[in-house]
């Protein structure tokens, strides 16, 4: 009897055991194969219009939908740089109304945009964020990331110490007050410079916004060094703003005096390294972005993906990508695309071609 009774409860044990690994997370065999040929309709929505990153990741997202061969429509729409929340907000809405089967977002409205975006997903539309995602998470699908966020902060302060010799003083000049990847970066700068004792001799004396308009962001720069005249560094992690930063210090004959440095093109920031104005700055590629995002919104849309922790697919020449939870934003779910480069005198000139 109590062998029968041990038999028991051991098979009840093992039932039990079964069924709490049923309830785990989905196990998935292996790397998705996204399928072209699928009908989607997408739009590819840009913080404005007018930015070259921003064209370029359009390249990217239309080379991976003529690959694909989606008979349908890649729009790329975007508000002007003046009307950039409310035109990314009517956007939204516009696409959810004309059954967009994937927006694809580079966000620039914080939270804002959390009711229109949630409106299209309950009208059947995917919400794929890239480049700047929504600060909540509420009303995206997933997020594309270009790198980690937190590494930014920590390259940024990296390029900062080698051009300030580890002491001096450090202005920021970012975009838009709303831009949440540049909230993120920046946030992650300022953990860096206080935290590590390598950073104690860097001062970070404030933070202005351009806009992301390149006349804004020129003159924020000659106020950054009216006010503060010891300033040695002017960090700017926007395209727009360091190659802004950079000619305001050339036209200025300040070269000597303020170094610029931050996220930018090569294409557009060759003779400022090549002259000493900028001497190290980093970046990504934005048409690796764009193309990784549109295979990851097609898949989404098409039914292909889940869109679940832990779901992997092939994107392209790009290879694998493993879908996880953000660790800057926890409860939402991020695609990690990487790597950034930073460059100097040795390599801007070869990657400017």
């Amino acid at each position: 009897m109590f062998r029968e009774e041990k038999m028991r409860l051991f098979n009840t044990l093992g039932i039990t055991a079964a069924l709490m690994l049923g309830a785990a997370p989905m196990a998935f065999a292996g790397p998705v194969q996204i399928e072209g040929g699928k009908n989607v309709n997408m739009v590819l929505l840009p913080k404005f219009l007018g930015i070259l990153v921003f064209d370029q990741a359009n390249d990217g997202a239309q080379e991976a939908h003529k690959e694909l061969k989606n008979p349908g429509e890649l729009l790329f729409v975007g508000p002007t740089p003046e009307n950039s929340v409310a035109g990314q907000i009517e956007i939204m809405t516009t696409a959810a109304t004309q059954g967009q089967g994937a927006v694809m977002l580079s966000n620039n409205t914080g939270d804002q945009i959390v009711p229109s975006a949630k409106a299209a997903q309950a009208a059947g539309t995917r919400v794929i964020t890239w480049d700047s995602p929504i600060p909540s998470g509420e009303g995206e699908d997933v997020f594309v990331a270009q790198v980690d966020f937190g590494s930014i902060g920590k390259v940024m302060a990296d390029m900062a110490h080698s051009i300030l010799g580890g002491k001096g003083q450090m202005a920021i000049l970012s975009a838009t007050p709303d831009a949440s990847n540049q909230n993120a970066w920046i946030a992650s700068l300022k953990e860096v410079l206080k935290s590590d004792p390598k950073y104690a001799g860097i001062e970070l004396v404030d933070t202005v916004y351009g806009d992301d308009q390149a006349e804004v962001s020129y003159n924020r720069a000659l106020g950054l060094v009216d006010k503060y005249p010891d300033l040695g560094l002017i960090m700017s992690p926007t395209t727009v703003g360091i190659q802004a930063s950079a000619k305001a210090m050339q036209d200025e004959g300040l070269c000597d005096q303020v170094k610029v440095s931050g996220l930018g093109l090569p294409s557009e920031m060759v003779s400022y390294t090549m002259n000493g104005c900028a001497p190290e700055f980093a970046l990504w590629d934005f048409r690796d972005l764009g193309y990784l995002t549109y295979y990851t919104a097609y898949g989404l849309a098409s039914g292909q993906l889940t869109g679940e922790i832990g779901e992997s697919f092939t994107a392209g020449r790009m290879g694998d990508y493993t879908i996880e939870e953000d660790p800057g934003r926890p409860g939402t779910k991020r695609i990690l695309m990487g790597p950034f480069t930073v460059y100097t005198s040795e390599n801007v000139e070869a990657a400017a071609k």
